[in-house]
């Protein structure tokens, strides 16, 4: 069974370890040296604060993932859009908890009141399982920009894909709840 649940202070060493194996080892994320515990603390608590989405996946009692929300861009206009993040343990991986996670990422930003979400996936001929979870969630690509990032030696692709929150454009949005 897979609990999903809000970010907690004790969260931040599993998660540390989680996102430096991600960073170490693949390419979902452009980043070449993995964060110590306490930017990776400063960049939990400057999200929560902000009110966006911090969840945790826990299976068999461990922190097996985690994913978050965060302004998809700074300026103004781009308020009601949030990029999504999600990063799985190696050993959790292939068992459900991306799917949970997103799904419950989806859902807490929905009832925040955001119109859009965009995945932003390095990598994407290592990224099978993220680009089809992310489809099978209503995703769809809106681009790719190439050779954009240079990591473990080679030039790499991003993938960028987007969902609409509830009623999306549809109508004008209302207020972000805590905004």
């Amino acid at each position: 069974m897979i609990g999903i649940r809000p970010v907690k202070s004790g969260d931040i060493s599993p998660i540390t370890r989680i996102y430096a194996d991600s960073v170490k080892n693949g390419t979902a994320s452009f980043e070449l040296d993995p964060p110590g515990e306490h930017e990776m603390t400063r960049r939990q608590a400057d999200l929560t604060a902000n009110k966006y989405p911090y969840l945790v996946a826990e299976l068999d009692g461990e922190v097996a993932g985690y994913a978050y929300a965060s302004p998809f861009h700074r300026r103004l206009a781009y308020r009601w859009s949030v990029e999504d993040s999600i990063y799985v343990a190696p050993a959790a991986q292939r068992r459900g908890v991306g799917r949970t996670l997103l799904t419950s990422l989806i859902g807490e930003v929905e009832r925040l009141g955001f119109r859009q979400m965009v995945a932003v996936i390095g990598d994407p001929s290592t990224q099978a399982a993220s680009l089809a979870l992310h489809r099978a969630l209503g995703f769809r690509l809106v681009g790719t920009l190439a050779a954009i990032g240079f990591k473990h030696e080679r030039w790499l692709d991003t993938v960028l894909m987007q969902r609409p929150i509830g009623v999306g454009a549809a109508s004008r949005p209302d207020a972000i709840v805590g905004a």
